[in-house]
């Protein structure tokens, strides 16, 4: 090939100034990167899902049709974690290959720089931490709740082991238009529980505003959630009807009642917390209903993911140019010593981020911190690792 040609041949891909070069080391990146997704998902699936579900298709009678949906559904959540790893894999080996084959010090006979060189990867990593985020955020949480609804169901005999929560509170708001037109927010309902110990709540109190004449307080000793009526049960309990000038109207006593609210109490104290499960916009709705609650030590939790939700994606960007800027340097790297670099990359950068995020959860470190700091640094060493092999012959 004549090399001569990446100065002067323009390839029209409808993106200005992308020379034949940047086309070949698209092509270079993008086979290993195929290969990266296909092994580190495959590595994921089997070690989080497939194990478990064979064992309870075997042991349980779980039916290996839904067997397969469960497996389905859990993909997009080991997708999400195999980008960056494959971004690094994929990166490292173009990178290395060109350099072993010295494709790279061609190149750079004819003037082009190490910066000009890994462009391509940075490029091409962008587009790589954009995909990963839209999985992460619209795709994976919905498809990974609905996996564990299904297992739930399909093996209801089985109950998840549960923490026990205390204070759950729970705000409904609704709107309001002013007698000058304007909308303003007012509380609707309040929902406030002292416990939850997996199935039902106990020493609830409930502030109802939704109705225009009419507010009322509902006690209650405790209260279970009916499936087959869609309704809350109530027992022991006083209900407190207050009529607009805050005198009582009535109070009743009960042993047992129903009452129309909604399940999103439950769901908060109960499957939400798996923030697996939700996405940015619910977290944050979360992290609201939790600063209520006055957990400090939950609310920074809470914090530290959804921080950890923006970073995430952008680990594919770090891993690109580390990847990179290694693979950029001198040298005669086989692609299992790619395969072995990579593994120790990877694990290196996770336990350190699971580090940080225990500082952050602990308040040693802001969220913002605990869930950036191994990009930043990250970035930095990828950095000083390609400044210093373009000093490298």
């Amino acid at each position: 090939m004549d090399m001569a040609q990446f100065k002067a041949v323009k390839v029209k891909l409808g993106i200005p100034g992308l020379s034949i070069m940047d086309r070949y080391l698209f092509i270079e990146i993008l086979l290993p990167f195929f290969f990266g997704m296909g092994i580190f998902t495959s590595l994921g699936v089997a070690i989080g899902t497939l194990f478990d579900l064979v064992r309870r298709v075997t042991e349980s009678g779980l039916l290996i049709t839904v067997a397969l949906k469960i497996l389905v559904l859990k993909m997009p959540g080991f997708i999400v974690l195999a980008f960056p790893m494959a971004m690094l894999l994929a990166a490292l080996m173009a990178y290395s290959r060109l350099s072993s084959d010295s494709e790279l010090i061609a190149m750079r006979s004819l003037g082009i720089s190490i910066y000009r060189l890994v462009i391509p990867a940075i490029l091409f990593s962008l587009l790589v931490t954009g995909l990963a985020f839209i999985v992460n955020d619209w795709i994976a949480p919905a498809a990974t709740h609905e996996a564990a609804v299904t297992l739930e169901k399909a093996v209801s005999k089985e109950r998840p082991s549960f923490a026990e929560q205390r204070n759950i509170i729970y705000p409904e708001y609704r709107i309001i238009q002013q007698e000058d037109g304007k909308e303003t927010t007012v509380l609707s309902r309040l929902f406030y529980a002292e416990n939850f110990n997996g199935e039902e709540m106990e020493e609830l109190t409930i502030l109802d505003r939704s109705q225009e004449d009419v507010n009322q307080i509902v006690t209650s000793q405790s209260a279970t959630w009916n499936v087959a009526q869609n309704t809350w049960d109530f027992f022991n309990g006083t209900i407190y009807i207050i009529a607009p000038d805050g005198s009582y109207r009535n109070i009743v006593r009960f042993q047992h009642q129903q009452l129309k609210l909604p399940r999103a109490p439950l769901d908060l104290a109960n499957r939400r917390q798996n923030f697996t499960e939700m996405s940015i916009a619910q977290t944050k709705e979360y992290l609201e209903v939790m600063k209520l609650s006055g957990n400090k030590e939950r609310v920074r939790k809470v914090e530290v993911r959804i921080q950890e939700k923006y970073a995430l994606p952008f680990v594919c960007l770090v891993f690109g140019l580390v990847g990179a800027a290694m693979g950029v340097r001198p040298q005669n790297t086989s692609r299992a010593t790619s395969f072995g670099i990579c593994v120790g990359l990877i694990f290196s950068y996770y336990l350190l981020s699971f580090v940080t995020s225990s500082l952050g959860i602990w308040g040693i470190l802001t969220p913002f911190l605990a869930a950036w700091a191994p990009n930043i640094l990250g970035l930095t060493a990828g950095g000083l690792l390609l400044v210093q092999s373009n000093y490298l012959r």
